[in-house]
């Protein structure tokens, strides 16, 4: 299944085939003095998650991660590593997404803002309520990683570490 469509170009009459592909976004888990940094999201789907969005035409992965990170809460992070991607169709009730999670370090206390009501730090397996998308799995993962190191978490899924 390809979910692409053949439509006329409006311009210059041509068939061109329009594909239907998920959106990539980004995901961020900021390490902060108390935790790290959940937001109460202000737009539909409402309800908590980790720092996040889509990524725009033109800009990197990590770009969008550092963006997302300040527009959302206000802080300046420092990239550490790549958690993870996360690729379940049915992962965001408005489409399909494809997030890269990664994990960074800033110093300040958190602020929402863009479409984050609220920021705040809590000790990761204590969110400040239910968490939205499948930001439980990916918080999940991240205190596995912290608890048995990257290496052991590959081994379990079956992959190989490096």
């Amino acid at each position: 299944m390809s979910g692409a469509r053949r439509v006329r170009c409006p311009r210059c009459g041509a068939t061109v085939e329009v594909f239907r592909n998920p959106a990539p976004t980004v995901d961020v888990i900021i390490e902060v003095e108390g935790g790290i940094v959940f937001v109460e999201r202000a737009n539909p789907p409402l309800g908590w998650a980790l720092p996040g969005g889509f990524v725009d035409v033109g800009e990197t992965l990590e770009a969008a991660a550092i963006r997302e990170a300040r527009e959302e809460t206000g802080l300046e992070v420092r990239l550490r590593y790549l958690l993870g991607t996360y690729s379940r169709p049915d992962r965001d009730p408005r489409r399909h997404t494809v997030s890269t999670v990664f994990v960074a370090g800033a110093a300040g206390a958190p602020r929402g803002g863009d479409d984050a009501r609220r920021a705040v730090a809590a000790p990761a397996d204590r969110p400040p309520g239910p968490l939205c998308f499948d930001h439980a799995r990916i918080v999940a993962d991240y205190l596995r990683v912290r608890r048995l190191g990257l290496a052991a978490c590959l081994e379990q899924r079956g992959l190989d570490p490096p």
